[in-house]
Parts: structure tokens; sequence; C-alpha cells
């Protein structure tokens, strides 16, 4: 089922199941309607999530695969200067909210992982990203939070067709120097365990409670 058709049937949801813990106050009218439970449908799968070469923000080597396949990830592409308040911002406040969530149940902490990319490797080095990611980058138990970049735009470009992310590279520019902004459509990954994209999130989507019950009915999946 994806994020359209879940829309277009929440009325007739939010009548005949309900949810194993109430919303906080206001969140259903935030969301314009009221999510299913877990478990009470299936998302579909949409493609598998590409392979390529990767850094992480210790600045080692791996292939994306690690970061995609193992766990439930939640992944998207940012880059650290975006000022956009629909866009990279959006998707770190939204993530960062989720994963204070999720770090709190014992059940989904260590089944889940976040994974952000850079659009941009020329400016958003491996430190770049380290400093960008803070204490969510640093921390090293429960959920995992991954800040990668790649070594060039040549090693980011499969990634980006692969996932069919649309992004307005600037032409050549000087070494470590930023463009003043790169145009793109804001999108959040969800890939189960298997490495398989289940849904993809606009801005209009991106909300904490779609994004917890889509991840718990993940694991709700028999393997």
């Amino acid at each position: 089922m994806t994020i359209l058709a879940r829309a277009a049937g929440a009325l007739a949801l939010s009548l005949s199941a309900s949810l194993p813990a109430p919303l906080p106050a206001g969140a259903a009218a935030s969301l314009g309607f009221v999510p299913p439970a877990p478990g009470t449908y299936r998302l579909e799968h949409i493609m598998r999530a590409p392979d390529g070469i990767v850094l992480d923000s210790d600045g080692s080597v791996h292939r994306f695969a690690e970061f995609s396949t193992g766990k439930v990830t939640l992944f998207s592409f940012i880059y650290t200067y975006c000022t956009d308040a629909k866009g990279c911002p959006l998707a770190y406040e939204t993530l960062h909210g989720l994963k204070k969530t999720i770090s709190q149940d014992p059940a989904l902490r260590n089944r889940v992982r976040f994974v952000s990319m850079s659009f941009d490797p020329r400016f958003d080095t491996p430190e770049a990203m380290r400093a960008y990611g803070g204490d969510d980058a640093r921390a090293r138990a429960g959920l995992r939070w991954y800040f990668l970049t790649t070594r060039s735009g040549a090693q980011l470009a499969p990634l980006l067709d692969g996932f069919g992310q649309d992004v307005d590279l600037a032409a050549e520019q000087p070494p470590n120097q930023r463009v003043p902004t790169l145009s793109h459509m804001l999108k959040v990954y969800l890939i189960d365990a298997s490495g398989s994209v289940r849904e993809i999130y606009s801005t209009s989507f991106l909300q904490q409670q779609v994004l917890l019950n889509d991840i718990k009915t993940l694991l709700l999946e028999r393997p």
C-alpha cells in the first residue's frame, strides 16, 4: 500500500482500526489523516536499493549495501549547507525526533538504522559530515545514524540514479568551495532488511508517526 492509498483510505481506517497507542494531541490534525495501525497493511516492494562505494564519516571505505541491509533503514540524500526549510533541515529534524522515540523502545532501537548521504562530495568530506551529524554521528549505542559521502561525483552518480533521486548538480567549481544551492526534491526512503525500498516519502508525508508505523509494519513481516 502506498502513502497515497493510505491517505485515501484514512477515514475508513480511522473507523475500523485503532492504533496501539493514541496519537499525541494535534498529531492527527497535522497529518490530515489518522495513520493505519502497524501490521494492518502491506508496503509493496518498489525497487532494489543500489550499491556503490561510500565513505563513512570516519573516512573508512564501505559498500553502500552494508548500510542498506540487515536492518530496517531510513535513508536520505542531503547536503550540509542546505537552507531550504522544506528540504534537508526538515529531514534532519524529523529523523532526529524519531530517533529519540525509537531509542526509548528496546524492541526497536537495535533493529533500525538511519543513513544520510551527501549530494556534494566536493565539499561534504567525511569530516564535514561528522561535524554535521554531531552527537548523532558519534553515538555508538542503540539506533545508529550514519552520515556518508563519496570520494567523487562519479561514485555518487550510480547511487543517485539507482534511487531515482534528481538533483541539479553544479558544473565545475574550485575544490572545497560550496555551490550556492543544490536544487532537488526531498525524498526519504524506507528500506527493509533485505535491501528493498518499500516506501518513498515526500515532504508532505514526512511525519514521524507515519514513518514509525511503517517501520513497525516491516518489522512485523515474517522473514
